[in-house]
């Protein structure tokens, strides 16, 4: 493998991360956009700055993408896997971006993983690290991946219900104590106060996503970077250049470098600001009406569920929890409030995006064989 190649990787990755801010991020503050508590503008700089940080919480999620999914004692992790799959993320990201579904990055991503790996390794099924250690509490594709796809959507629709339903709770008692919250205004009123509470909601959701999404794409680029480092490519490199270089902690994982962090984060923040309105509209106008307490109660809940998958390193779709949350809001008002006739198309392309990126990925390899 020549540098050139791992460069080429590096580059594909962030191409994919850059690809991953306007088409997620854009979920992340989709409902401060909505609410208009922020303009676009400020909205978009509030997420660089979140999910920068978010970035440098951690790397449980980018171990996973790294080592946790394939079986590296089958599957050729050189060039031509890792740009086949991206180049298949990328486009069916693109294709759902150009329609304004918000489908998963997340899922286009390991889906590809999955399918180059098939491809690559002859259809050996144990070239993917199915279910390791406990299909609950394991390591690999179900534990990490299809069980969270499942249950943590699900949970951000719970609790964005509850919350909701709560909150609702809460200021008709609060208007029934206090005359005075009548007398001026409950309305105003509160979307006066949680326009401001939503400020701290979307932050946390920034921080949650760079903690998730931002790290799928440092994995990648650890794996470029591994794979260099074991064929010697950087050995000869001058000195300034020895940050390319990757190495393992006492456990067998890779350790991501903090540039990686910095420049994923960066990257994504810039693709935030690149074209994130689609998928916005898509989320914030046309799936439910949101006022800022919908917004504060759906960021709130879709960030407890990502912070707590980021923990345990599960790759989880941001825009599946966000999405969740806003229905679970919308229903909690009333479930005629939420257009299921646009939540049937995204739950079509949540559904499909797996199988299809998987299958694109194979394909892809399958085309660029001859280049090995």
């Amino acid at each position: 493998m020549s540098l050139s190649l791992v460069i080429a990787e590096v580059l594909f990755a962030l191409a994919f991360t850059y690809i991953n801010g306007f088409h997620d991020t854009a979920n992340s503050i989709a409902t401060v956009v909505a609410t208009k508590v922020l303009s676009p503008g400020q909205a978009v700089l509030l997420a660089a700055v979140t999910n920068l940080f978010g970035a440098l919480m951690g790397t449980a999620v980018a171990a996973t993408i790294a080592s946790g999914l394939l079986n590296a004692g089958i599957v050729d992790m050189g060039p031509q896997l890792i740009i086949c799959a991206l180049s298949s993320a990328i486009i069916w990201n693109l294709v759902t971006w150009r329609l304004g579904l918000p489908s998963s990055s997340s899922h286009a991503l390991i889906g590809a993983l999955i399918g180059a790996a098939l491809a690559v390794s002859g259809n050996r099924m144990d070239a993917v690290i199915w279910a390791q250690d406990g299909w609950f509490t394991g390591v690999g594709v179900v534990p990490k991946v299809i069980l969270p796809m499942v249950y943590s959507p699900l949970g951000g629709f719970l609790i964005g219900l509850l919350l909701m339903g709560a909150l609702y709770a809460l200021l008709a008692w609060f208007a029934g104590r206090h005359g005075w919250l009548r007398r001026f205004g409950r309305t105003s009123f509160v979307n006066a106060f949680f326009g401001k509470a939503q400020i701290v909601s979307a932050s946390a959701m920034g921080v949650a996503h760079g903690m998730n999404d931002a790290q799928k794409s440092m994995g990648i680029i650890a794996l470029a970077l591994a794979g260099g480092t074991a064929a010697h490519e950087f050995d000869h490199l001058p000195q300034w250049l020895g940050f390319l270089q990757i190495t393992e902690d006492v456990h067998g994982a890779f350790i991501i470098p903090t540039w990686v962090k910095v420049v994923a984060a960066l990257t994504m923040a810039a693709g935030t600001a690149g074209g994130g309105w689609r998928i916005i509209k898509t989320l914030g106008h046309k799936m439910v009406k949101l006022h800022p307490i919908h917004g504060f109660a759906a960021e709130t809940s879709s960030a407890a569920v990502i912070f707590a998958a980021s923990v345990f390193g599960m790759p989880v779709s941001t825009t599946h929890n966000v999405s969740a949350s806003i229905m679970g809001v919308g229903a909690a008002k009333r479930f005629s409030a939420v257009r299921w006739t646009v939540v049937r198309r995204m739950i079509w392309a949540w559904v499909l995006t797996l199988p299809i990126t998987a299958a694109l990925a194979y394909v892809l390899i399958e085309a660029t064989s001859f280049l090995k």
